[in-house]
């Protein structure tokens, strides 16, 4: 296990500039996945319940209506996709609402229905086909009363043992599934916990990795190396922590709040970051026009890992 990080022992050593890729000016763009079967990046805008997708080969956008709004979701084996609404889990296909403009849902599970300001956030499936995910207080007092739930079709909805948290964000998992990292946005520190999939018991958490204000930790991914990858609301980057503990790459964005991240493209050699115009007032958004786009970024040297699917046979 890595030693725990502090971001200001060491300046970045490689950094890259991200652009433009799809101006889609999300309120609050999220939870971008890349479908190798596809070639297409898929992502939400939680705040105008929409999904979107993207074909970068071809060039082609296209976005559904939500009947919720999705905070985050997962591929699926067959091909389906597990959504993560604000009150539950469901299946949907996009394949089979190709021309229209909603997208049908089907229920699997209703998510902390006795707590009414909690909503779905962050997720993702797991290394072995189950979906992780935690819920938010949308309270203004944000008390850390959010939870962590892995669900499986074999064993439901399980609850993690893992503390309370207000905006449950990072969710990833090492190389070997046996690692979950996660963070509550509002505390500035991503945690990393033993995790078994199979019993969805975690070990203590501890601090992997800290983020100094005024940016705070958000959407994350691991490459290939197994190295963790942070993408940080507030600060206009993304960075890759390195295993002795120091920020060693680090992707700029002209946006402030960047969101999310994920390695794309038949190579997995490009990162493609959501980002959102939600907390930017009238004089921000003036100057980051492109606030809610989605901007890539060429990593040389760097792949990443095929999406973890969804066990939904």
């Amino acid at each position: 296990m890595a030693a725990p990080i502090h971001e200001h022992r060491h300046e970045p050593v490689h950094e890259t500039v991200a652009t433009l890729a799809v101006d889609s000016r999300c309120r609050l763009g999220e939870c971008v996945l890349w479908c190798e079967r596809e070639q297409a990046l898929w992502w939400t805008d939680i705040h105008a319940a929409r999904l979107w997708r993207y074909r970068p080969r071809l060039g082609q956008v296209r976005q559904w209506r939500l009947p919720d709004r999705l905070g985050s979701f997962a591929l699926c084996e067959s091909g389906r996709l597990l959504l993560g609404l604000a009150k539950g889990l469901y299946f949907a296909d996009p394949r089979q609402a190709e021309h229209a403009e909603d997208l049908p849902v089907q229920a699997l599970v209703p998510v902390d229905a006795d707590q009414p300001t909690l909503r779905i956030n962050d997720g993702r499936a797991d290394r072995n086909g189950r979906f992780v995910f935690g819920t938010l207080n949308e309270d203004p007092r944000r008390l850390p009363i959010g939870r962590f739930h892995q669900y499986s079709l074999s064993h439901g909805l399980r609850t993690l043992d893992l503390p309370g948290v207000a905006i449950p964000n990072s969710l990833c998992f090492d190389l070997d599934g046996r690692g979950l990292h996660y963070c509550d946005s509002r505390s500035g520190r991503i945690m990393r916990a033993v995790y078994d999939s199979e019993t969805a018991r975690v070990g203590e958490p501890r601090v992997f990795a800290r983020v100094d204000a005024p940016a705070s930790p958000d959407g994350a991914t691991v490459d290939r190396d197994g190295q963790i990858w942070s993408a940080h609301w507030g600060a206009g980057r993304v960075v890759r922590y390195a295993r002795d503990g120091h920020i060693d790459r680090s992707v700029k964005v002209p946006i402030s709040n960047v969101s999310c991240l994920s390695f794309a493209g038949p190579a997995l050699d490009r990162i493609y970051i959501t980002t959102a115009r939600d907390e930017l007032d009238d004089a921000e958004l003036s100057l980051q026009p492109e606030a809610g786009g989605l901007f890539v970024a060429s990593i040389p040297g760097v792949r990443g890992l095929a999406e973890a699917r969804f066990d939904d046979r």
